[in-house]
């Protein structure tokens, strides 16, 4: 399906899911409906269920958006909390349309529970309480985090199924022209990579690693940034993380947020923020270099398209009948010399270096190789069998939403 095709599903009002491969122009097509529904002066909401994905489409979390959180439950205390929130009331009751980006990383439970609150609160009992849904994504990126280790994709939940979204399976290819990249790209999508393609990945190595490099570690990525930071001379600037509340929802929160418990940073440091200051014009994903400090000792920033910016302090609670249970604040930065695979999930990079010598997620290995807009940009530094690795249960999928595709 093309874009334009897609966009016209999208006009009609029905329930969409809007799907491809990486570089399909999904993200395109949603900035292009969103110019429609303005120019129409609808009421939407656009969301993502990343803080880097909202970025992209000029949104915010999902899950910030419909007051749920990081909640797995939805008692009657919640939707108490909820409908006492005047903000978040007006938030829910306005759109007729609902955007979901990245939908991949949303589990079944999470669907399921966000459309009971919308039904609850918009008093209508119509999926997603009446309004248009738009799920936008591709199942074959990261799925979501299960503590159970029991993964249930977002199309397996009740609320997708009443749904009925119409399938807009994109098919055009707008980031990489490679044809034998392409075609390796493909085989892990159906599962059937070969040795051959195999060889023609270990043979790419730059003459000149990329500056962006990607790990699936953290520890990885850690090891790389303090690296990075200690060839910077100069003297070290350090931010502890204040914390306020009952210790494990502290914990919960620090586990859930990017933001690292203590900060180091030096002037001449590459970074990226981790919170959404839309006055401040920076978001969870704008990436940078502190170029000095002010009087206060607060880093000024300057983002890739040559703005200044001063952060300030970011604070992530929760709140709990109308009571903030545990919180925590810190400079919403950190280093940003190495990115995991995970935070690299939507962008489009000319060259990177990649090290899946340690992947362990189905479809971590096709997020990273996707990021790269051709062969000759990828600098692979190591791979394993994981590194091919896709759900079963999504390859299945895919087969059928390509058949369903209008």
């Amino acid at each position: 399906m093309t874009q334009d095709s897609a966009l016209d599903v999208l006009k009609s009002g029905r329930n969409v899911f809007l799907t491809g491969e990486p570089g399909s122009g999904k993200t395109h097509t949603v900035n292009r409906f969103i110019k429609w529904m303005r120019s129409e002066r609808k009421v939407y909401a656009i969301t993502a269920s990343t803080g880097i994905a909202a970025t992209h489409i000029s949104g915010q979390t999902i899950h910030a958006w419909s007051g749920i959180g990081i909640r797995e439950k939805i008692t009657e205390g919640v939707i108490h909390t909820l409908q006492s929130n005047d903000f978040t009331m007006r938030r829910i009751l306005g759109p007729e349309v609902l955007v979901i980006d990245e939908v991949s990383m949303l589990g079944a439970n999470f669907v399921d529970n966000l459309d009971f609150v919308l039904q609850t609160l918009r008093e209508d009992s119509r999926p997603f309480g009446g309004m248009q849904v738009v799920f936008v994504g591709d199942f074959f990126q990261l799925p979501p985090i299960s503590k159970s280790g029991a993964v249930k994709f977002a199309f397996e939940s009740a609320a997708w199924e009443a749904a009925d979204p119409t399938i807009c399976y994109l098919t055009e290819q707008h980031r990489q022209s490679d044809p034998l990249f392409l075609d390796i790209l493909s085989s892990m999508r159906n599962g059937s990579t070969t040795e051959a393609h195999k060889t023609a990945l270990r043979a790419c190595a730059t003459a000149e690693p990329p500056e962006t490099r990607l790990f699936t570690h953290n520890s990885d990525v850690d090891h790389i940034n303090r690296l990075e930071l200690s060839k910077i001379e100069g003297a070290e600037y350090s931010f502890r993380m204040r914390e306020e509340g009952i210790p494990f929802l502290v914990e919960r929160l620090k586990k859930s947020c990017i933001a690292p418990e203590t900060l180091v940073l030096k002037v001449g440091a590459t970074v990226m923020f981790t919170y959404n200051n839309f006055e401040k014009e920076y978001v969870n994903g704008t990436l940078g270099k502190v170029v000095s400090m002010n009087f206060e000792g607060v880093p000024i920033v300057m983002t890739r398209d040559g703005r200044l910016v001063l952060p300030e302090m970011a604070e992530w609670s929760f709140v709990e009948n109308g009571e903030t249970k545990a919180s925590i604040k810190q400079l919403p930065l950190r280093l940003a010399w190495a990115i995991t695979v995970h935070k690299s999930q939507g962008m489009s990079l000319d060259a990177a270096s990649v090290d899946l010598s340690r992947a362990f997620e189905h479809g971590q290995g096709y997020v990273a190789l996707s990021r790269v807009r051709s062969l000759e940009g990828l600098h692979l530094e190591g791979m394993n069998d994981k590194t091919f690795s896709m759900h079963p249960r999504v390859i299945a999928k895919d087969k059928e939403f390509r058949e369903l595709g209008v």
